[in-house]
């Protein structure tokens, strides 16, 4: 397989990801600024989340793939715990909860970065059992 191949289907595969991303992040209807603090990316940088909106593939940046993994296993435990209860599940990020201080979980992430969204990861993963 040849190197334009390979790059074609990774960057491929960072547009699903894009588009998986941006599907969640409209469920959970979060502004555009809490979208890209859960990337990662400065509040400024509205042009990015457009392009991403469009489909185009995520950066090619080890810090915003784990990002993006990691907001999607947020989205698939909230899912699976409240599998009669969408709108629960995707009000969930915006929601004050006692275990993060009566803070959301998408402030918690603001507030704490990468270390936020792995706590916020983490405490859902332990509701599920895992």
């Amino acid at each position: 397989m040849s190197a334009h191949v390979i790059a074609q289907d990774q960057n491929h595969d960072r547009s699903v990801l894009s588009r998986m991303v941006m599907r969640a992040f409209d469920l959970w209807r979060i502004s555009n600024e809490e979208q890209l603090s859960l990337l990662g990316l400065a509040t400024d940088n509205r042009a990015a989340l457009s392009r991403y909106r469009k489909g185009a593939p995520l950066a090619a940046s080890r810090d915003l793939l784990e990002r993006a993994g990691h907001i999607l296993a947020i989205h698939k435990n909230l899912r699976l715990l409240f599998p009669h209860d969408r709108d629960l599940a995707y009000a969930w990020m915006s929601q004050r909860n006692r275990a993060f201080d009566n803070r959301t979980p998408v402030e918690v992430v603001r507030e704490w970065g990468f270390v936020g969204l792995l706590m916020v990861r983490a405490y859902l993963d332990r509701a599920r059992g895992n």
